[in-house]
């Protein structure tokens, strides 16, 4: 049986309502701190194989912006939220109001930085404290590393940080846009949690799905 296999539409829904709690959560957050309205969406939820997460992300030698985290608590795993770079530029520069910011190349702007590291915080948070609430888990996220690098890299880091690798990965797609702004001036990114292993069951067997 492949992963494809292993995994209903009942688990894809129940993963896509949390996350499209976090992603309420997280756009109430950025509304407040931004002083506009934000819309966060989750257009969709997969799971897949961990080597889809290099395709995913753009290939092996993209280049983007990464917040890593680890995830302590009963059900334990790692998270990656990626951004391409010009999709990190755009948001960093709505953020501050400031169209000089870029991360194309070094060096980065450290207030740019230091909005994408708030940006992370409040993305990660909102989702783990979604799914903390669905699964009455306690899920404690660890302070958030940011880094500009080839996403073989930073994926590789994240894991040999941990010494593990995951065989499935939750993929989680997010679309950030002002609420003013046409839907081709969103932000899109991903979400890839990898838990660790046996975690998966942990998570489903608390939902009442086996």
């Amino acid at each position: 049986m492949n992963y494809e296999e292993k995994f209903s539409t009942v688990h894809l829904d129940l993963l896509k309502e949390i996350g499209n709690i976090g992603a309420g959560n997280a756009a109430t957050a950025l509304s407040k701190l931004m002083n506009k309205k934000i819309d966060m969406k989750v257009p969709s939820v997969r799971i897949v194989s961990f080597n889809e997460i290099m395709d995913l992300a753009g290939g092996i030698e993209k280049v983007v912006l990464s917040i890593f985290l680890r995830v302590d608590g009963e059900a334990p795993g790692s998270m990656f939220f990626v951004l391409p770079l010009e999709q990190a530029t755009c948001f960093a520069q709505r953020m501050i109001g400031n169209d000089s910011i870029t991360f194309e190349e070094p060096p980065y702007s450290d207030i740019g930085l230091s909005a994408m590291q708030e940006l992370g915080n409040i993305l990660s948070g909102s989702y783990l404290s979604a799914l903390s609430d669905f699964t009455n888990m306690s899920l404690y996220p660890s302070v958030p590393e940011l880094s500009i690098d080839m996403v073989g890299a930073i994926i590789g880091y994240g894991l040999i940080e941990v010494s593990q690798v995951s065989d499935y990965v939750i993929a989680i797609d997010t679309a950030l846009k002002e609420d003013e702004l046409p839907n081709s001036e969103s932000v899109n990114g991903h979400f890839f949690l990898l838990p660790d292993p046996d975690s998966f069951q942990t998570i489903f067997k608390t939902l009442g799905v086996i």
